[in-house]
Parts: C-alpha cells; sequence; structure tokens
C-alpha cells in the first residue's frame, strides 16, 4: 500500500485531494511544507501532496520554497480541486453569535466579501489550518470556522452557511511529488527554477526568447526571494511539453546554459477535468 503524505491534519482541503489522488493509499498528514517533503526523501512515506497554488489567493508560497530550497524531489503529478468553504459553527449557533471566525489566512481572505458583509463586527483569528480553526470554534461560545465540509462532520459542527468564497471558481492546484517525474504522454507540463545575473541588463529576456524561439507556450512565470540578498529572485515556470519533447529538452539546455542557479523541478502529466475529476 502507498504511503501518502500530505499538509495536514485530517478535514483540510489537501487530505481532500491526496484521497482522490489516490484512494487506496495510507493518508498521513504533517505539519508543514517541510516536512511533507522531509517525509518522502526520508523514505517515510513513498509521494506527499501540497497546494500549490489557488486560483482567488495566487501561489502558495511555503510550497514554492520547499520545492526550490528544501527539497530535491520531482513534481510527478498535477490535481486541480474545486473549493468549497463553509461557515461551521457549534450545533445550535446561530449568526447572531458569532464573535469570532477562525480559519487560515488563505481561507479567511478567500471569503472577505461574504464575512465583511455578513459578519462586519466579528473578529477574525488566523489558525494553523482549517480544521485547527474548526478545533477552535467548537470550544469557544460565539466561535465560528471557514473551512470545509468534511471537517464538520468529523468533529460533529454544524454548517451555518455553504459556499462563501468570493468567487463562483475558486479552486486550489496540487502537486504531487515524488523522487522522481513522470514518463511523457503526449499532453504534458514541465517546471522549472531558475535565476539569472542580477546585474546583468536583459539577462531574463535572454531565456524566455529560448521559449519564444521554440513556440514553447509558458503557462506560468513568477518570483520569490533566492535568500541571497535584496533583489535577488528565483524565477518559476510551468510550460507546456515534456522534457524529453526535443523542443523543451533544447530550451532547457539554453536556459541552464544563462542560468546562475537551475533546477528542473519535473514534468508530469496536465491535470484534466474530464480524465482526472
Amino acid at each position: 500500500m502507498m504511503l501518502l503524505a500530505y499538509l495536514g491534519p485530517a478535514g483540510t482541503f489537501t487530505e481532500e485531494a491526496a484521497a482522490r489522488y489516490s484512494p487506496g493509499a495510507e493518508l498521513v498528514p504533517y505539519a508543514s511544507e517541510a516536512t511533507v517533503a522531509a517525509a518522502v526523501e526520508s523514505g517515510d512515506a513513498d509521494q506527499c501532496v501540497l497546494p500549490i497554488e489557488n486560483s482567488l489567493e495566487g501561489s502558495v508560497n511555503r510550497t514554492l520554497d520547499a520545492l526550490v530550497h528544501d527539497s530535491q524531489l520531482a513534481i510527478c503529478r498535477e490535481l486541480i480541486l474545486p473549493i468549497e468553504l463553509c461557515l461551521i459553527v457549534r450545533p445550535g449557533t446561530k449568526s447572531d453569535d458569532v464573535r469570532v471566525i477562525y480559519s487560515k489566512p488563505e481561507a479567511l481572505n478567500q471569503c472577505r466579501l461574504f464575512l465583511d458583509r455578513r459578519f462586519p463586527d466579528a473578529r477574525q483569528e488566523a489558525s494553523l489550518s482549517t480544521t485547527a480553526a474548526v478545533e477552535t470554534a467548537l470550544r469557544e461560545e460565539g466561535g465560528a470556522a471557514v473551512g470545509a465540509a468534511r471537517a464538520a462532520e468529523l468533529y460533529g459542527a454544524e454548517l451555518l452557511a455553504r459556499g462563501i468564497q468570493d468567487g463562483l471558481h475558486n479552486k486550489t492546484r496540487f502537486v504531487v511529488l515524488a523522487n522522481s517525474d513522470s514518463d511523457p504522454t503526449g499532453a504534458d507540463k514541465t517546471s522549472i527554477a531558475f535565476s539569472v545575473p542580477h546585474d546583468k541588463p536583459g539577462s531574463l529576456v535572454e531565456v524566455l526568447h529560448a521559449f519564444s524561439e521554440r513556440s514553447i507556450n509558458l503557462t506560468k512565470i513568477e518570483s520569490r526571494p533566492s535568500r541571497e540578498g535584496l533583489g535577488i529572485y528565483i524565477f518559476l515556470i510551468d510550460m507546456e511539453g515534456h522534457r524529453s519533447d526535443p523542443q523543451v529538452r533544447e530550451a532547457l539546455a539554453a536556459v541552464e546554459e544563462k542560468a546562475h542557479f537551475f533546477r528542473l523541478l519535473g514534468s508530469y502529466p496536465r491535470y484534466d477535468d474530464a480524465r482526472d475529476s
């Protein structure tokens, strides 16, 4: 049986993503992105699942940093999960009773309009996870939590409202990390991280030309601090194609030649709603 590590605890959307990815796996929760990845590197787990991007809040920086700085694992799959946020309370709690609302900062931000409109006087407090928020809310009179319906089910709580996220198309992209990436399928993506000399004008443009000259579509580009000083960044790119495709292989070689730092994060099948949901 596969041991699949995930960013816990139970009752989170990451647990749901892990269960969808491998329904027969033994799911093992860990407390941080770095410890999730370390579990695979140490052999305590076979693979792991981490959130990497949300359609409302953007990238999950802790996952990006774990990939770039703290791990040598490769992305072998991606999953996209629709996110329905719920307002969760102790049984019998009414809307007028709510005085404080707990959740992860990202979840609170994803339903900011609803909370500000419906509960303008309620205090909002950050929690380590949406599940931890439910646990806290259940202990406090007038407490509520923003989280997944599964967390309410696990802890015997009630749903005061469903679908409270600000966007109808709230989705989170998750990545599966392993010791190696995936073989080509014909419908793949490749992710890389790199840095260029920060004092050389046009160095980033030169790298981007390596892709445009070969008609490789970039689906995402962003930057993270390099930890080497102010103004020095690591760029992360997702592109269409597999690292073994001739055009992609040529482009990656050109980027590595120009880069100060280069890391191939993996090639993996592109998520397809019809195939993977």
